[in-house]
């Protein structure tokens, strides 16, 4: 649907690692637009997951087929061994699920806008109107707004939200709502980074303690200022943080979790 590759800056020896990215839930690939070209130092995945993107007419098949689905994709693109990974809101979610299911496939894993936790009534309730809503432009074009993504990234955004089916987005959201975090992540004990921006729903940010009691190796921080979507939100700033994690480093701009 919207024709973004999977596959960027290919190459048969690159001196880094691939890096795999997961998209959003009310998104799909082309979300990592204003990360591809900052990262022309290795092979980028920005893979569709299912129900979205290239894959809207596929159901959900839930979290674990998902996250099985993504390294089965990731070694179809011809990655055998271990790939950094990225992941924001239900991509961030996923890439949970990777890590638990498929922990010697990640060398690093940068984690932002993961709702782990499990929401309370209110953010349940929401989820049953989006659901209401859910064919309405007006609605898609009110969370852009509150998502703080500029003018010219709300059109697409909204495009695409009314492409996606409400089944998929009702099974997406049962799966992501239920929250709690796969006891196998302890199997995991690659670097990882778990962001949640300043201004997000206070269930992303809840949710860093959640993933911190099962990794305790994680780096649990805020990004100063942001919304949920801040790759697009402030596109310098997320590069810059995700370069400074690929290079091994965390970016002093980031505050400490609260």
């Amino acid at each position: 649907m919207t024709g973004f590759p999977e596959v960027h800056h290919a190459r048969t020896a690159a001196a880094h690692p691939p890096l795999v990215m997961l998209h959003g839930g009310n998104a799909a690939n082309w979300m990592w637009e204003p990360q591809v070209p900052a990262l022309t130092d290795r092979t980028v995945l920005t893979p569709d997951l299912p129900g979205f993107g290239e894959r809207v007419h596929e159901d959900w098949p839930g979290l674990d087929a998902v996250a099985d689905d993504v390294v089965h994709r990731v070694r179809a693109c011809g990655v055998d061994g271990p790939f950094d990974l990225v992941g924001l809101s239900l991509g961030a979610v996923t890439a949970v699920r990777v890590l638990a299911r498929h922990p010697g496939r990640v060398r690093s894993t940068f984690l932002t806008g993961a709702p782990l936790a499990r929401p309370g009534a209110a953010v349940r309730l929401i989820a049953r109107l989006q659901l209401v809503f859910w064919r309405a432009p007006w609605f898609w074009r009110a969370l852009a707004t509150s998502f703080g993504l500029p003018a010219d990234a709300k059109e697409r955004y909204v495009a695409h939200g009314l492409s996606v089916r409400r089944e998929t987005a009702s099974a997406m959201f049962a799966d992501v709502y239920a929250g709690g975090v796969p006891v196998e992540l302890g199997h995991y004990t690659g670097p990882l980074l778990a962001v949640a921006g300043e201004k997000e729903d206070p269930v992303v940010r809840r949710s860093l303690a959640t993933l911190a009691r099962i990794a305790p190796q994680a780096q649990v921080r805020l990004a100063p200022g942001m919304h949920h979507v801040w790759n697009v939100e402030d596109p310098v700033l997320f590069n810059d943080v995700l370069r400074a994690w690929l290079d091994g480093a965390t970016d002093p701009r980031l505050l400490p979790a609260r």
